[in-house]
């Protein structure tokens, strides 16, 4: 405990320190360093504030015990009682919180994602889901003020989708939609079962951290094939007359990346490109955790692609999350987008299982 107020005492010093150097001339002038200290500054305010109220009521609680101690009138004992009920509550909520905000981040919380959503079994329905699932997350995004840009889609043509990968770029996206990596699986009557036989369908659902040229330096042109083709709707359907379509193969991993949502080739070029280093960049975070075992004993699930994470059942109109045992009977408002209370649930569970590690660990 000694250990984490001393580190809560330098962090208000640093604290203290960047708010000085923001308020000098040749910082103001330099936007790169000024941008990187008002990062920093915003990260650190509610760990400070919050830490101004603990030690705030840090204090009360020693005043209303001093007030007992010293106090004989009945009525100003009583009302030290209930100052010190309240403070010690607050200390302890307060306490938690900075156990929490201690907790050591994830490097690329703070980034932009690209979710990919991909049909597994269960033919068209599966991606027939695929497709609502994709609105369900482009109506949460747009809900949150995020934006939501299309980097490849392929259609089925009967309103499904095999396969479509998108870019959400927003505070703190990876942060919150990490946790819907794995497999998602629907429970219902598809529309063409003339047996009103219920059919379980999945489909996969992959968050990754946006990557740049820092997270993937080198991507040797030896090991990439480049095609440009002409870009076509459902069915072979011509939407363009010029070879603005662009499909990047890496060679050494066996990626294939088709990009045609852009007018020119130049543009489709820079969004396979972008695709292809944030799927690189995803390997080598997914071969860290491998090797890591702590890492996966202190997440919520077992952070494998493959793991089934949550069930949609229509007929009943409920959703469950295997991995919280959370289940809610409000099906038709989680599809149009409302997920924000299942992302909560798995953020508090993360924490407290990072937190009962940590202290098993000290």
């Amino acid at each position: 405990m000694a250990d984490m107020f001393d580190k809560l005492d330098g962090m208000v010093m640093h604290y203290q320190e960047v708010m000085n150097m923001l308020s000098e001339p040749d910082v103001a002038n330099d936007n790169n360093r000024f941008r990187a200290l008002m990062k920093e500054q915003s990260d650190l305010a509610p760990i400070v504030e919050t830490y101004k109220a603990y030690k705030e009521n840090k204090q009360n609680v020693e005043d209303s015990l001093q007030m007992l101690e010293e106090e004989s009138d009945e009525e100003m004992r009583e009302l030290a009682k209930e100052e010190l009920a309240e403070s010690r509550a607050a200390l302890e909520e307060l306490e938690q919180k900075l156990k929490i905000a201690l907790l050591p981040k994830d490097p690329n919380d703070d980034k932009n994602v690209v979710v990919e959503i991909r049909g597994g079994a269960g033919g068209d329905e599966a991606a027939l889901f695929a497709a609502e699932i994709y609105r369900m997350y482009v109506h949460y995004a747009e809900g949150r003020g995020w934006k939501i840009e299309t980097i490849e889609m392929e259609e089925t043509g009967i309103g499904g989708m095999k396969h479509v990968s998108f870019m959400v770029s927003g505070q703190g996206a990876y942060s919150i939609l990490k946790y819907e990596s794995g497999v998602h699986r629907v429970q219902r009557v598809p529309a063409t079962e003339s047996g009103g036989r219920i059919h379980t369908s999945t489909i996969t659902v992959a968050v990754m951290p946006e990557a740049d040229e820092i997270d993937v330096p080198d991507i040797d042109e030896k090991d990439i094939k480049i095609d440009v083709m002409r870009a076509s709707g459902n069915g072979g359907q011509c939407v363009n007359t010029t070879d603005s379509a662009v499909r990047l193969t890496h060679l050494p991993t066996g990626i294939v990346i088709y990009s045609q949502t852009e007018k020119s080739q130049l543009q489709n070029k820079n969004k396979a490109f972008a695709l292809l280093r944030t799927k690189l960049y995803d390997i080598e975070l997914q071969k860290a955790q491998d090797e890591r075992s702590e890492a996966t004993l202190s997440q919520i699930g077992t952070g494998d692609r493959s793991e089934k994470i949550r069930t949609y059942n229509f007929p009943q109109g409920r959703v469950t999350d295997h991995r919280i045992n959370l289940t809610l009977y409000k099906l038709d408002k989680i599809m149009d987008g409302d997920i924000q209370e299942i992302l909560d649930a798995l953020i508090t569970a993360d924490q407290a299982k990072k937190l009962a590690n940590m202290n098993e660990a000290s």
